[in-house]
């Protein structure tokens, strides 16, 4: 079966089971899934009952489709998403964006947990994402079907929307939230960065490093989504630093920071 066929047939049974209308997707990283709890009148679909649907197989990704109510705005929110290091291809990575697009999603609003490679940054700090860099080895636009869902050959020249990012920072002044903004480098992983890559990856103009976002972003572009990028700073990259730092560290520090990000996403949606 083509792949806009399996989408095609993944977004009727999304659409079996939920009836309520919603623009917007928020898809949640590692540690972030509370911000499912600011739903109300929230309903989900786990991922495992929707048709071709990966399979969410990383801590911290509960692995659910979710609509709720934010305000008197319904949300799509991905509680877990998936990642090239996991096996899949990048093409499988943003299946479920292509498919929430079918059922009427224009706007994303992307998070992730990443590592500070801005030596201003702190952990804990949220870093609005201004741009991206791409390290991934392939493309999550490459093969013969990509086309189905837009151009071959997307502008890439402002992937995060302006207009919504000064709204995300107007909404972090009013909450007392200490935005940071930078450029965030995508990395496939799943190993976590040498002192030697960190040296590397900022001398490109990267101001945190990570394993996700870059192809869910490209896709959503491809689409013609708007898009809003919001990372928690979880470690300190630092190049003269022997401290060793674990994905449970990530998972427990973007737990505890994830109000922030949740107070900041609620106003901005």
């Amino acid at each position: 079966m083509k792949y806009l066929e399996k989408a095609k047939s993944a977004a009727a049974y999304i659409q079996s089971q939920i009836s309520q209308q919603a623009d917007t997707l928020v898809i949640l990283g590692s540690g972030l899934g509370g911000f499912a709890k600011v739903l109300e009148e929230a309903v989900s679909i786990p991922y495992s009952q929707i048709p071709y649907f990966p399979v969410s197989t990383v801590a911290g990704h509960s692995g659910e489709l979710m609509l709720g109510r934010i305000g008197d705005k319904w949300v799509w929110v991905m509680n877990g998403r998936f990642h090239y290091y996991e096996g899949y291809e990048l093409g499988e990575t943003v299946f479920p964006l292509r498919v929430l697009s079918l059922v009427g999603v224009e706007r994303l609003v992307v998070s992730n947990a990443a590592g500070g490679l801005n030596p201003d940054f702190k952990v804990g700090d949220l870093m609005l994402i201004t741009d991206h860099i791409d390290k991934f080895p392939s493309n999550s636009l490459r093969g013969k079907d990509a086309t189905d869902f837009g151009l071959r050959f997307p502008d890439m020249s402002e992937p995060y929307d302006l207009k919504w990012r000064n709204l995300a920072k107007e909404m972090a002044k009013s909450l007392h939230i200490n935005l940071r903004e930078g450029t965030y480098t995508g990395v496939t992983g799943p190993s976590l960065e040498t002192k030697a890559e960190i040296r590397y990856y900022r001398t490109l103009g990267g101001d945190a490093v990570g394993m996700s976002t870059v192809p869910e972003v490209i896709a959503a572009n491809q689409i013609g989504m708007k898009v809003l990028g919001i990372s928690v700073i979880t470690n300190e990259c630092n190049p003269t630093d022997n401290k060793l730092f674990a994905h449970e560290d990530v998972v427990d520090v973007a737990t505890k920071s994830g109000k922030a990000m949740q107070e900041l996403v609620k106003g901005v949606i």
